[in-house]
């Protein structure tokens, strides 16, 4: 069942920074988007490694916490690798910020484990996780088929570990969002709403994958929701966004926040049923 509706920080690509192309004036920072949260009427806000938490002092943690606070606003806190000392270093910001999920992905920049080394360091620091109440998602994407993800939740078989569930992400698997629900439904501690297009290139000769705001493309969001809200555990549905290109950055930017407002327009007419 669905808890709560929330932005990422992967809902702001483009204001946030993206490497390779021109960086915004003023980047969005994590105070900026609790306060996004707040003016779109959304109650979860998750940070992930496009602005990494670890990078901020204690000071700038403590203002972000404050500013939770204020707006009544839940954090989830993610970041990218399974190295033991990582996160139990995300355990300790999330403790820090009152997260009670930690979001992340088996591989960094740095780190690269097989599925084997992931569960021995899994199994490490999930009765860490466990002791401050806290749950590991981890997110699906093209690294792993949705199969192997669900053979290692299952073998794990810990209370505090599960997915993140994102729609679209393997398709750099070859796996489209039925296939993924079908794998993954029954361990999803979170879900990343994530809508896309497809496009015939203009050779004809294959197709390009877009984003879409949510509700505009061909993700059935409906049958996803239908299938999530039969678990047992509830967990909040994040907005994620592939907004292209606009020619410049702060067009980029002025469409990426269009997209989030029709988006999340669409997805609480979704809810309201459920809130009625």
């Amino acid at each position: 069942m669905i808890k709560q509706l929330g932005i990422s920080s992967w809902s702001y690509h483009w204001a946030v920074g993206i490497s390779g192309y021109p960086a915004p004036q003023k980047p969005l920072t994590p105070i900026d988007l609790v306060e996004k949260a707040h003016e779109l009427g959304v109650g979860v806000v998750q940070i992930a490694n496009n602005l990494p938490l670890h990078k901020l002092d204690t000071i700038q943690l403590d203002h972000l916490r404050a500013a939770a606070q204020h707006y009544g606003i839940e954090i989830e806190v993610g970041t990218s690798g399974v190295e033991p000392a990582h996160l139990r270093k995300y355990l300790e910001i999330a403790k820090f910020l009152n997260s009670k999920l930690l979001r992340t992905l088996t591989h960094s920049a740095e780190s690269r484990p097989d599925l084997p080394q992931i569960e021995e360091w899994l199994r490490e620091v999930l009765p860490d996780f466990a002791e401050a109440d806290v749950v590991i998602a981890v997110e699906n994407y093209e690294r792993h088929s949705a199969k192997e993800l669900a053979e290692l939740i299952r073998r794990i078989n810990h209370p505090y570990l599960g997915v993140c569930l994102d729609t679209v992400n393997n398709f750099g698997a070859l796996e489209g969002p039925d296939i993924v629900l079908a794998e993954l439904a029954p361990y999803v501690l979170n879900l990343h709403i994530k809508d896309f297009g497809t496009e015939r290139l203009d050779t004809g000769m294959g197709f390009i994958i877009t984003g879409r705001p949510a509700g505009e493309g061909r993700l059935n969001v409906p049958k996803i929701l239908e299938v999530l809200n039969k678990n047992k555990r509830p967990f909040n549905m994040i907005l994620e966004l592939w907004p292209p290109y606009q020619g410049d950055i702060e067009a980029s930017i002025a469409n990426e926040a269009e997209w989030v407002k029709r988006s999340i327009t669409y997805l609480k007419s979704l809810l309201e049923p459920e809130q009625n």
